[in-house]
């Protein structure tokens, strides 16, 4: 009897399941794509000294969460999502900002509830605590509950940019690659600056391109004048 050369790898419960919503979600959802660069020079400055005036560690991440809760704000579209009609949609007006984690047991996206209502400081603690329990395995069900926009970041991966599937009921996810020195003018000269792709898969049964390309684009000038993001909510 010849022996079978491949090894066979079971699928685990969570990989049967996230390939089954994002399926879902290319089927039911279509998704525009949109990418530009942000200037990240001023805020990785910005973040070293606002890590030591608060005592706070906050990750470039945080400010990405706190930009995109703040967008929202600023697009309520982005907050919506389909009644089971499939004729309307409804406007939330409780705001949550998901994140991506590489956990122990698969990919899984724990959700900071409230989030434009939260301080950044307030969104560093919240991300620390759902990380530590991600990789620790201790997530509940409410903490997976009421993603209107997620954030993915794979920059530590060495990737310049990527085009993530808009989770099932989400409005949207931004993606986020690697920091990376870019040549630009300014002022008349050209200068080195660190960039870094963000880019935004909208969910067009919500929002049309024009709305989806304004709200990347609140998302980006937030980014690149930080010191707004450490105003109250």
């Amino acid at each position: 009897m010849e022996k079978n050369p491949n090894k066979t790898i079971p699928l685990t419960r969570i990989q049967k399941l996230i390939g089954n919503l994002m399926m879902q979600s290319k089927r039911q959802q279509p998704s525009s794509f949109l990418e530009c660069r942000a200037n990240m020079t001023e805020l990785l400055m910005f973040r070293k000294k606002y890590c030591k005036q608060t005592g706070v560690r906050v990750t470039t991440n945080d400010f990405f969460l706190c930009a995109i809760a703040r967008a929202i704000s600023r697009y309520p579209k982005m907050s919506a999502k389909m009644d089971n009609s499939g004729d309307n949609i409804i406007v939330s007006d409780n705001i949550g900002v998901g994140f991506a984690v590489a956990a122990p047991q698969g990919l899984v996206v724990p959700v900071i509830k409230n989030c434009d209502k939260k301080s950044l400081t307030q969104i560093a603690a919240a991300s620390g605590e759902l990380l530590v329990k991600a990789r620790s395995n201790k997530l509940e069900p409410i903490d997976f509950e009421g993603a209107n926009v997620v954030l993915s970041s794979l920059g530590m991966f060495g990737i310049s940019t990527f085009y993530a599937i808009t989770p099932p009921g989400a409005a949207g996810i931004v993606s986020i690659g690697k920091i990376e020195e870019t040549v630009m003018p300014i002022d008349g000269e050209m200068v080195i600056q660190k960039t870094m792709s963000t880019a935004l898969a909208a969910n067009l049964t919500i929002v049309d391109d024009f709305y989806a390309a304004k709200f990347l684009r609140c998302i980006v000038d937030a980014l690149e004048n930080p010191q707004s993001l450490t105003t109250d909510p």
